[in-house]
């Protein structure tokens, strides 16, 4: 048998340890480089791969000092370290926490991972040392730290994308659906209000196709991150309550709504959003008959159903509503009424917040969409008392708002409207200039949108109107991102946060719900 590895003359101990042509095989045909050196540093055996990853044949090496293997920065630290190993010698990694690098005969270096043993058979104190190349796995650890950093810019990139999304797309659409709103209520030619009628349908359309595309955007990115906390489901319930009475009387449909007296425990704004997806798309598919929402307890969850009595759900869709754009009944040359994205958010949100969603459905009869979530401990759950449908509120005489919008168009544009309308407005364009008219004025209603100049919010100006004059002025709040501002003034009985782009008839009544109150 041939032999690989080399003794430096003389080592009587390592000959009469390695004397078996197969130790010295086996020790040759490890993957890694090994060397054997003695109390001080002297190589007394290297394998055969130390040539492939230093460039020394083993020859060459043995007999030499064990730092001929490391860069020179290094040589001076290592022999105190050496010694040290000499003494308290045990199996373990070399230079734990470290950067370890060795030297090539040609002078480059390179990362290594190296082992240290101590060899007790023997007279004199050796050591063996294994040593791996780990340039590959350091490449690989950068390429993958590369791609954190790069997926974290793209994530901060898409961020900013979607907040200026949020704000700035929005703002066009709350300007156009407002100076529609105007016109409508200033002309007087048949002609002319179709026309702007038909205009309200798209701006109304464009709208609902953004604010989808941005919910499903936040949610797949991430930006959305559940905040789970105790809230009180009657204060969310008495909420949707207000805003789909109208659109259900609009249809004649019959909304009824319990009033739970229960707490859960999860994120209120996104199971306001869930509810509020459910309950548009059960008017929406509901010519006549009743949209109910309804709370009863199950042990230690709350089962909440929206109930309707509309077209129902085929059997073999039931699995398809939860895609994107998909629409019951809808083909694909025939008109649209929505995109098909709110039962798609509906799913994200429900995985986000790890609940599930159940659906039971008979076409011609109606459809039960219900999930299920955790009761706060220490509450418990009465049967909801039921409420029939707010009536419309019927027109107020002129009152003063103050208006606080930082984007000119919008504001023109809202002004305009509440002026028709018969309102006295008092336009700002900051939070400074709002708060001094509060301190100096009065007014009936405050109305700001959420973000403002220099990263003051309209959360921020209506806590300051109310440290003025009390605890209930009545406020509302037009933002394009609701989530933080809902967990800031959540379940205000004097405050209506409305979502852009809104139109002109929602803001109408809004304004008119709080200046009757």
């Amino acid at each position: 048998m041939r032999r690989h590895g080399t003794l430096v003359p003389g080592a009587l101990d390592c000959v009469s340890m390695l004397s078996s042509e197969l130790v010295r095989s086996v020790l040759d045909s490890a993957p890694d480089a090994m060397i054997i050196i003695d109390a001080g540093g002297t190589i007394l055996f290297a394998n055969r791969q130390v040539q492939p990853m230093f460039g020394y044949a083993p020859p060459e090496i043995v007999g030499a000092r064990v730092e001929v293997l490391m860069p020179e920065r290094f040589r001076v630290k290592h022999t105190g370290h050496r010694e040290g190993y000499g003494r308290n010698g045990r199996v373990r990694p070399m230079g734990m926490g470290l950067e370890l690098y060795g030297m090539r005969k040609d002078g480059t270096e390179f990362p290594v991972e190296i082992s240290l043993s101590p060899m007790p058979q023997a007279r004199d104190a050796l050591v063996a040392a294994t040593i791996r190349d780990v340039t590959e796995r350091k490449l690989a650890q950068k390429a993958v730290e590369e791609a954190r950093r790069d997926a974290e810019r793209a994530n901060v990139a898409k961020s900013r994308f979607l907040a200026t999304a949020s704000h700035d797309l929005r703002q066009p659409l709350q300007a156009l659906g407002l100076l529609n709103g105007a016109l409508r209520r200033m002309a007087r030619d048949p002609e002319f209000l179709e026309v702007l009628r038909e205009q309200d349908l798209a701006i109304d359309a464009m709208s609902r196709l953004l604010n989808g595309l941005l919910d499903i955007s936040k949610l797949e990115s991430g930006a959305i991150n559940p905040v789970l906390a105790v809230f009180d489901l009657a204060a969310l319930f008495d909420q949707l309550r207000r805003d789909f009475a109208g659109v259900a009387a609009s249809k004649g449909l019959r909304l009824s709504v319990d009033t739970p007296r229960v707490c859960l425990r999860s994120d209120a704004t996104l199971v306001g959003q869930v509810l509020r997806n459910l309950l548009s798309n059960a008017i929406k598919y509901t010519e006549r008959g009743s949209v109910e929402l309804r709370c009863e307890a199950r042990g230690a969850q709350a089962r909440i159903e929206v109930r309707d009595s509309g077209v129902g759900i085929a059997p073999d869709q039931v699995g398809l509503i939860f895609e994107e754009f998909y629409q019951i009944g809808v083909s694909p040359n025939s008109s649209r009424d929505g995109y098909g994205l709110g039962l798609s958010i509906v799913q994200r949100i429900v995985k986000l917040l790890n609940l599930r969603i159940e659906v039971h459905s008979t076409p011609g009869q109606g459809s039960v969409f219900a999930l299920e979530i955790p009761i706060a401990e220490g509450a418990g759950a009465q049967a909801g008392v039921d409420h029939p449908p707010e009536a419309p509120k019927s027109a107020v005489s002129a009152r003063r708002i103050l208006l606080v919008e930082d984007e000119p168009g919008v504001r023109n544009a809202m002004r305009m409207l509440l002026r028709i309308e018969g309102f006295d407005v008092v336009p700002t364009a900051t939070a400074d200039e709002a708060l001094e008219r509060l301190r100096t004025e009065r007014f009936d209603l405050l109305i700001t949108d959420y973000h403002l100049e220099s990263g003051r919010t309209g959360t921020q100006v209506i806590s300051a109107a109310r440290e003025l004059h009390g605890p209930n002025y009545n406020a509302v709040l037009v933002t394009g991102d609701t989530s933080s501002a809902v967990r800031e003034m959540q379940g205000d009985t004097h405050l209506r946060i409305t979502s852009k782009p809104i139109n002109s008839d929602e803001l109408l009544a809004v304004v008119r719900s709080l200046l009757a109150d």
